[in-house]
């Protein structure tokens, strides 16, 4: 725990003249204050706050728009039809911002460099911490090379893999995201920020290029809702009638649930942001209206251009991660435009490069999170004068190489089998965050904690948690239900039902299995730990707005960047 010093003369210690407010950590540390009013540490096992609220933003939007929007819609319209994807993705929309909300209660109280899993080990049960935080590692060691892949492929659509070889690609990639990882959290946050910023343009720029198409601004006539009268607006799948047009719903929830994975990343960055207080409840709500936004246009207007049945969409979902398999992609050809599909292939590169940067940086800090717990070897704790954890970063790179993999044809279908393997645990992360969540508020009641001394509120309360963990124990136990379907639909598909559920049995197994070695009980709610490292934290606060406050009028132009700027981020 940190104990305040003041060698100055001030009386306010929250707003001394900055440089003059120092205190000393729970080691006997003297940290050092940044120019930036930041907090750095020099015992080699702090991270450092380097990340701004922009970047927390828009880290937070990035890791949620990627492929699975602007491709992966075009397989749930094709087994939904356009009404089912517009009411799933809505639905899954308000699903994610109860689970963020949940998130950011507890990482606004405690914003530790520990993420979720640490929540979890604090509040809930030491065991869920380990499982949480080792299949969060494990998702993000095989979907960072998975990305790194995808690259790969859509590079192929200029340069055929006979020109050159995919592995070259791989490695030039996987070189550029751990010197990106490696120079530091700043140049990280900064580097996102811009990446994910070409994200939000692409996704607004295809949002506006459907609404003109939709109206007939475009080079043919308007379609309006024409495919939701013909072919339809629910779709029949596996089965015939009202119950094939559920099960297409319920397909395409599952495909909205799995395409907004990614928003809870936002847990891992809280130990490295700065006045994380203030910034994750505030990146939170931006974040969530961002993509509701962004996700329900889209597939509001992509149901009206272009219908479930169209052979050229079917054609696309048989693609891989590239433009050809965009069913926007679908959509501008079907009305004629030529050049767009070669730019937005452009695009859809730097979101899949984008999405390996963030997912090499999870994994690194998910990583050392573990390793600060206890959880992991110690040397993965250990970071450099910059704060980063360079041991976890080397470890998860190697795993990067598994990318190679996916050079030579025999192996392409076995790390296929990796990723549906790993998928699961995204959705199961969302699981344990609002678990660990109901233990926080029954833990908060217990000691207590009043609203009124909380930095954030969900708004949705324990109910809500319960409600949205119930909702995502039914979709992690049916998201391959296809599996179980015979006749017409292909007999009992044992291969992607072991991929597809295997992580569920390996999840609880950590769990019971760290239980049974360590004996170790749940967390009683008058017991739980809601103060060790806060007051720590909290003097880096009053730090870094004593540094505000001293700094308040030194940016040019800083009332046009408030009024009409600031707001974006």
């Amino acid at each position: 725990m940190a104990t305040k010093r003041n060698s100055g003369s001030s009386s306010d210690g929250a707003h001394a003249e900055y440089g003059k407010n120092e205190y000393v950590t729970q080691s006997g540390e003297t940290p050092e204050l940044a120019p930036d009013g930041g907090v750095i540490y020099k015992d080699h096992h702090h991270l450092h706050r380097g990340l701004k609220s922009r970047h927390i933003t828009m880290i937070a939007i990035g890791g949620a728009i990627g492929t699975g929007l602007i491709i992966g819609t075009g397989k749930a319209l094709a087994q939904s039809g356009p009404g089912s994807i517009l009411i799933s993705y809505t639905l899954t929309g308000l699903l994610v911002y109860i689970v963020m909300c949940a998130l950011g209660e507890m990482a606004a109280w405690i914003p530790a460099g520990h993420g979720f899993a640490g929540y979890a080990t604090r509040f809930c049960d030491p065991a869920l911490g380990f499982s949480l935080g080792w299949t969060y590692w494990f998702k993000y060691i095989i979907t960072t090379p998975n990305q790194l892949t995808a690259s790969a492929l859509i590079i192929q659509e200029w340069k055929s893999k006979d020109e050159v070889n995919p592995g070259v690609w791989i490695a030039v990639f996987l070189v550029v995201i751990i010197c990106i990882n490696y120079f530091g959290v700043k140049f990280f946050g900064e580097f996102e920020f811009w990446l994910s910023s070409v994200k939000v343009v692409t996704i607004v720029g295809v949002i506006l290029l459907s609404f003109l198409l939709a109206v007939g601004a475009g080079p043919t006539d308007a379609t309006g809702f024409k495919y939701y009268k013909n072919p339809g607006g629910f779709k029949e799948y596996i089965a015939k009638g009202s119950s094939g047009r559920f099960f297409g719903f319920w397909s395409s929830f599952i495909n909205a649930v799995f395409a907004y994975l990614g928003t809870e990343l936002i847990g891992v960055t809280v130990g490295e942001a700065q006045n994380p207080r203030k910034t994750i409840p505030r990146a939170i709500k931006l974040t969530f209206y961002r993509i509701l936004f962004f996700y329900c246009l889209s597939v509001f207007f992509l149901g009206m251009l272009v219908p479930y049945n169209d052979p050229k969409l079917l054609a696309a979902n048989k693609q891989t991660a590239k433009a050809s398999a965009s069913p926007f992609v679908v959509a501008i050809r079907n009305a004629n435009i030529r050049h767009l599909p070669g730019i937005l292939n452009g695009c859809i590169l730097l979101f899949t490069f984008s999405a390996s940067n963030s997912d090499l940086y999870i994994a690194s800090r998910t990583l050392y999170g573990l390793a600060d717990q206890g959880h992991a070897p110690k040397i993965f704790a250990w970071t450099d004068k910059r704060g980063v954890p360079v041991p976890a970063l080397a470890l998860s790179s190697c795993f990067c190489l598994l990318a190679m993999m996916n050079v030579s044809d025999d192996s392409i279908t076995v790390f296929g089998y990796f990723v549906n393997l790993v998928s699961i645990f995204g959705l199961l992360t969302w699981v344990s965050i609002l678990v660990t969540h109901i233990y926080f508020l029954k833990a908060r009641k217990a000691q207590g904690l009043t609203d009124d001394k909380m930095p954030y509120v969900a708004p949705f309360g324990i109910w809500g948690s319960y409600i949205a963990c119930f909702f995502c124990c039914l979709i992690s136990l049916t998201k391959n239900f296809s599996v179980f379907t015979k006749g017409s639909y292909g007999s009992f598909d044992y291969k992607n039902f072991i991929t597809g559920y295997l992580g569920i049995p390996l999840y609880l197994i950590m769990i019971f299995g760290y239980k049974f070695w360590h004996k170790t009980k749940g967390v009683k709610p008058h017991e739980a730990d809601f103060y060790t490292g806060k007051d720590e934290i909290d003097r880096e606060e009053e730090a870094f707005l004593a540094y505000k406050a001293a700094h308040a009028g030194d940016k040019k132009g800083n009332w046009f960047y408030k009024t009409f700027v600031s707001w974006l981020f």
